[in-house]
């Protein structure tokens, strides 16, 4: 199937080859180097500063953007697949996607944890991935022992999931109207969400892990993962507003840079250089490794009360 079949489903491919295709699709946007879900589950993987509350961050943003792209999905089959892939509509995604990430990004590192906006869905999801939730005195739900609290990859993922690029216009165009009814019309997007789940969930668990091993103590941990998390949240998330500003003023300029050069990959966020691929070089490449070389450093050089080593 991989890639003329997977990249250009047909009605000949029956319905449990579209569903096949949708889930295989997933999979194939969580590896690539997708905007909205690198930057935001690399952040808080890194604050989260384990294999498993790694995990848990890409759970958590991808549980919500399955969610959107289920509703997303039964909207395109119900004709309103140009709205959802108009410029103007996702440039303001971008704009809002930033808005959140940069709020989200301020708070952990003014305040070492994030806005209190998701209490109910939070507690759902600390009891279906049988987490125990604590509270702090001021009311503010974090996970146990967690350096950077990942309540909000709730919200970034149900925000996130709404911009269009071309794997959720395939999903728009193709795979939803081709369900035979009303009823299962969510199924392609539900299925694409759950194969981006799989990767984001192991890319969690991993980068998470690797925080791990880099043989911190827990406060040196901590310090580290707060200023990654926060300053890849807050910068990146400026230049997503930025950017989603520039595109709603600029429409005919932006989508000629979102255009970009053609690099002769035939995968989506691969096949050009362009205004997206851009913004995740800067953020992760730029601001995360930037942020955490920094923050190791001054970890190196003796922050007051916090011990580079790991304890013993």
């Amino acid at each position: 199937m991989l890639p003329t079949d997977l990249l250009a489903p047909h009605l000949g491919m029956g319905l449990a080859g579209l569903l096949l295709s949708a889930f295989l699709l997933g999979v194939l946007h969580g590896v690539t180097p997708d905007e909205h879900t690198w930057p935001i589950t690399l952040s808080y993987a890194i604050g989260a500063a384990s294999g498993r509350r790694g995990m848990q961050a890409g759970l958590l943003f991808s549980a919500a953007f399955t969610l959107q792209r289920a509703i997303a999905s039964e909207l395109a089959f119900l004709a309103l697949a140009p709205i959802l892939g108009s410029a103007t509509f996702n440039s303001g995604i971008d704009l809002l996607v930033g808005v959140v990430m940069a709020i989200s990004g301020a708070y952990i590192l003014r305040r070492g944890r994030e806005l209190h906006l998701t209490e109910g869905l939070e507690r759902f999801m600390h009891r279906l991935l049988r987490v125990a939730p604590a509270d702090h005195a001021d009311g503010t739900l974090v996970l146990e022992g967690s350096p950077v609290p990942i309540r909000m990859t709730l919200v970034h993922g149900f925000v996130a999931g709404w911009g269009t690029g071309a794997f959720a216009i395939i999903i728009y165009t193709v795979l939803a109207p081709a369900m035979p009814s009303a009823a299962i019309a969510f199924l392609p997007g539900l299925l694409f969400g759950l194969g981006t789940m799989l990767v984001q969930a192991a890319a969690g668990a991993a980068i998470g892990a690797w925080m791990r091993s880099r043989g911190l103590g827990a406060a040196a941990l901590t310090y580290v993962g707060r200023a990654v998390a926060g300053n890849t949240l807050l910068y990146g998330g400026l230049l997503f507003s930025a950017w989603g500003l520039f595109s709603l003023l600029f429409p005919a300029l932006a989508a000629g840079l979102d255009s970009g050069l053609p690099t002769g990959i035939g995968i989506p966020n691969l096949d050009s250089v362009n205004a997206g691929l851009i913004l995740v070089a800067v953020i992760v490449l730029g601001i995360a490794v930037g942020s955490f070389v920094r923050a190791l450093r001054r970890v190196q050089a003796g922050v007051p009360g916090v011990s580079a080593g790991a304890e013993r």
